[in-house]
């Protein structure tokens, strides 16, 4: 049996992006309950020169949707980066989800080998679609994912590995 790339993605970025929204719901109610300002979650960090909590959903988000509209030819939504609150970061989610799913797997199997331009500033990356999915948007996700997990932890947000994985 053969994993297409849109099973590589689309749904597996549904997945750990819905996870991540699960985990908020659940820093937002730690939040409330220790009566933190609202501020205090989205900009934590783990070391002085990563970025905060906020950063880390909004990288999530975005690689997730680049994705999608670099092997799929969708134009992605441009979000602002403005979330502040758990709330709002929640919402980005949502949006970035609603967005995955409107990709089909006609638009994104046989992408394979599809180049693939990124630029960050003057600096031009190329790839082809299976390298660009592999080796740069599914460790993208995961790490900041994953990042965000730690922070929230970190602060004493009580979530565990099954919060994480959620139901795959």
């Amino acid at each position: 049996m053969t994993i297409s790339m849109f099973q590589a993605s689309v749904p597996r970025f549904i997945n750990v992006l819905g996870n991540l929204s699960n985990v908020l719901e659940k820093a937002q109610a730690f939040a409330e309950a220790k009566k933190l300002d609202p501020h205090t979650l989205p900009g934590s960090r783990l070391y002085s020169n990563m970025f905060p909590l906020s950063r880390q959903v909004q990288i999530a988000c975005d690689t997730a949707k680049g994705l999608v509209a670099h092997l799929s030819g969708i134009e992605a939504p441009a979000f602002e980066d403005t979330e502040k609150t758990i709330p709002e970061l929640q919402a980005r989610i949502a949006k970035t989800i609603a967005f995955l799913q409107t990709a089909t797997p006609a638009q994104i199997d046989g992408t394979e080998d599809k180049a693939i331009v990124t630029r960050r500033g003057d600096k031009e990356t190329h790839y082809k679609g299976m390298q660009f999915l592999l080796g740069h948007a599914v460790p993208n996700v995961y790490f900041h994912v994953t990042t965000a997990y730690a922070i929230l932890r970190h602060n004493g947000v009580e979530i565990g590995k099954r919060d994480y994985l959620g139901n795959p």
